[in-house]
């Protein structure tokens, strides 16, 4: 199973059949709302609350959970090791959080009440966490995000970490100078950042663009777990309650 990062190029392919497929089988209408009614979905439905005893929504290629190979019916755990190859993708929920993770990743999971810490160790996932009362972590190689309720993207390799703040609040830190802290608000992917493995210039934490990510993705991911992203993309009349921030 490969455990390099997915290139940028790598990402827009995925990203570009994912919304090709939903538009040409009418799970998009009105610009970016859902099909509710008449039409099947990309991969089988259209996205919503998972029932009891169903983690998985959509599983792709190569995927292992605790190094078994993932199905629609398995059962994932909240501090379960999950694995994709190089053909890999998951998406799936655990209790109020739900997670994208992309092709050549390594992510051990920590939503227990006693761990509340995921490890990105390689690769990138989308995640919407809902409301705690203490924030959890990411931990990767070069950083640790505390998350407070707000959606994440996140991308590891040995060097950097790329993480935008979809939306809500954040504080990034670089693991080698546990110092130098950021603090980030956001409401529509205002302020993505790189937390370095070494200084540039004397900086830890620098500006980056937005890249590899969607907000058709983030609005997939919510309403596994019956929510709506907090910013408007459509004019649709949104049946589950808006995040607020």
């Amino acid at each position: 199973m490969g455990t390099g990062v997915s290139t940028h190029d790598d990402v827009d392919d995925a990203r570009r059949r994912f919304l090709e497929r939903a538009l040409q089988s009418g799970w998009l209408i009105g610009g970016l709302g859902w099909m509710t009614v008449g039409q099947t979905a990309p991969f089988g439905e259209v996205p919503n609350p998972l029932p009891a005893g169903r983690s998985v929504f959509r599983v792709r290629g190569d995927v292992r959970v605790n190094g078994l190979p993932a199905t629609l019916e398995t059962l994932i755990g909240p501090d379960d090791r999950i694995e994709t190859g190089d053909d890999g993708e998951l998406v799936a929920a655990v209790g109020s959080d739900a997670f994208l993770i992309r092709r050549r990743s390594s992510v051990n999971l920590g939503l227990s009440a006693a761990k509340q810490a995921f490890r990105l160790v390689t690769g990138a996932m989308l995640t919407v966490f809902g409301q705690r009362q203490k924030p959890i972590r990411i931990h990767t190689p070069t950083a640790t995000i505390g998350i407070r309720g707000t959606g994440v993207y996140a991308a590891a390799d040995g060097d950097r970490t790329y993480l935008c703040t979809c939306y809500g609040s954040t504080e990034l830190q670089a693991t080698l100078a546990t110092d130098v802290r950021e603090q980030i608000t956001a409401r529509h992917h205002d302020a993505p950042r790189y937390i370095l493995g070494a200084p540039e210039a004397g900086s830890w934490i620098i500006p980056a663009p937005f890249i590899d990510h969607e907000d058709v993705e983030l609005r997939m991911l919510e309403a596994l777990v019956g929510r709506e992203v907090p910013f408007a993309i459509t004019d649709d009349a949104y049946l589950r309650p808006r995040r607020e921030y």
